[in-house]
């Protein structure tokens, strides 16, 4: 009877301690399912935050959804790049978008074979028909950029065509040293009425060959090895970037010999409860026989109407409300922006409105403004200057903004120096 009984407390021991076991196990498998479900939705979130829809093989651009301009009005389409479950030796990209007011098609097809994984080093080809505005300038070496809603992009109408047919290389020098090295071929229309008087020849479309080499550099930030892969986990600064660009004449029949060189610098002092001071620097300088297209503007954001209220649009981010769209070009110039954000009015636990004090100032000119036929503009010889504040996240994400417009191109009638528009912010 004993060794019955004895036998019996075993088998219940021996029971609560496998059911112990298992239990321990369940909380365990369920910790990491947890753990799972956390890092695909924080994998999620970020593809989202960088404007990409991610399936298994084929990550969707968000970008080419909806998009609307003057020009085009409105412009949608689809896009997007095969992911790394596709494979992580290659990739390959693409969109094809409709415009319904020019009725017309543009595309890009591409793709990229990484050389080297530990530097990241990529060579990739690409062949794009679109358009692009007049003016702009964007550096190789930018993270991606996406933005649920540009404002500038509504009320913008020069444009050019452009058919570009460009093999880069991007390499990571370091961690905190970016590069990439491109070489392109474009062929260039303007849709407006322009042209380029050089040698006595005049060009209504332009043929291009240029060598871009762009670094970015980013001395303060620090990175990590989590999940796998270098990421960064301090967001340093000051933050800089440099490109130079070289057009070739008489290489794949290019018309013009000239050079471009930009710079950017960003720094950001942070005092803690979301109130931070930003400095951002911009410069740009080109030399030589160079066509409109190629040029500078100093991010206009200000639509050519009559009366304060007619112009009510959305501000940008960093763009000069209070600047008429085409109202300047420069092939050299340089801008300032001071951004002072206020902490938060915690208004209530979900409302909690920011101020934003605001300073830009814009310096350019152009050496030969007598090449530029059919269209008018000016020069930015004298400062320029506007200054004001923007009230965020109102409602919805929504605000307001408020821009003055003063110094060497204070205009005549009072109201035109003014700006009031919406802001919109949100964030994931």
């Amino acid at each position: 009877m004993l060794k019955h009984n004895f036998a019996i407390l075993l088998i219940c021991i021996s029971f609560c301690a496998f059911s112990q076991i298992d239990s321990q196990n369940k909380t365990e498998e369920q910790s990491k399912e947890k753990t799972k479900d956390s890092l695909k939705k924080r994998v999620f979130l970020e593809n989202i935050g960088l404007g990409y829809f991610p399936t298994k093989y084929f990550n969707f651009d968000l970008r080419y959804l909806v998009k609307y301009n003057q020009f085009e009005g409105f412009r949608t389409g689809l896009g997007g790049v095969t992911s790394e479950n596709f494979s992580d030796k290659f990739r390959v990209n693409g969109y094809l978008v409709y415009g319904f007011k020019d009725e017309r098609y543009k595309y890009s097809i591409g793709g990229g074979v990484r050389l080297n994984k530990k530097t990241d080093t990529w060579i990739n080809a690409t062949y794009t028909d679109d358009l692009q505005e007049t003016g702009s300038s964007k550096f190789l070496t930018d993270k991606r950029f996406f933005s649920f809603f540009e404002p500038r992009l509504l009320n913008i109408d020069l444009f050019h065509r452009h058919i570009t047919k460009s093999l880069s290389l991007q390499h990571k020098i370091s961690n905190n040293l970016l590069s990439e090295t491109q070489l392109a071929v474009s062929r260039v229309n303007p849709t407006y009425n322009y042209s380029f008087v050089s040698n006595g020849e005049v060009f209504n479309s332009f043929s291009f060959s240029t060598a871009t080499v762009s670094l970015q550099w980013s001395p303060f930030s620090k990175y990590e090895f989590i999940d796998k892969k270098i990421e960064e986990t301090v967001d340093g600064y000051p933050k800089f970037t440099a490109q130079v660009t070289q057009g070739i004449s008489d290489v794949f029949k290019s018309d013009f010999n000239f050079t471009k060189i930009d710079f950017r610098t960003i720094h950001q002092i942070d005092y803690g409860d979301e109130s931070l001071t930003r400095f951002t620097l911009v410069a740009g300088l080109a030399s030589g026989e160079t066509p409109l297209t190629q040029l500078y503007h100093a991010y206009p954001n200000n639509i050519n109407k009559e009366t304060i209220l007619q112009r009510f649009s959305v501000a940008g981010l960093n763009s000069f409300e209070t600047m008429f769209f085409n109202e300047f070009f420069s092939d050299r110039f340089a801008t300032f922006q001071f951004k002072h954000y206020l902490k938060p009015f915690k208004i209530t636990s979900h409302w909690k409105p920011q101020l934003v004090l605001i300073s830009r100032y814009a310096l350019g000119s152009m050496k030969s403004i007598d090449q530029h036929q059919g269209i008018n503009f000016g020069t930015l010889d004298k400062l320029y200057s506007e200054s004001g504040f923007e009230i965020n996240k109102l409602l919805f994400g929504f605000g307001l903004s408020f821009a003055y417009r003063y110094g060497g191109y204070h205009l005549p009638s009072l109201g035109d120096n003014f700006a009031f528009k919406f802001t919109f912010n949100i964030s994931l």
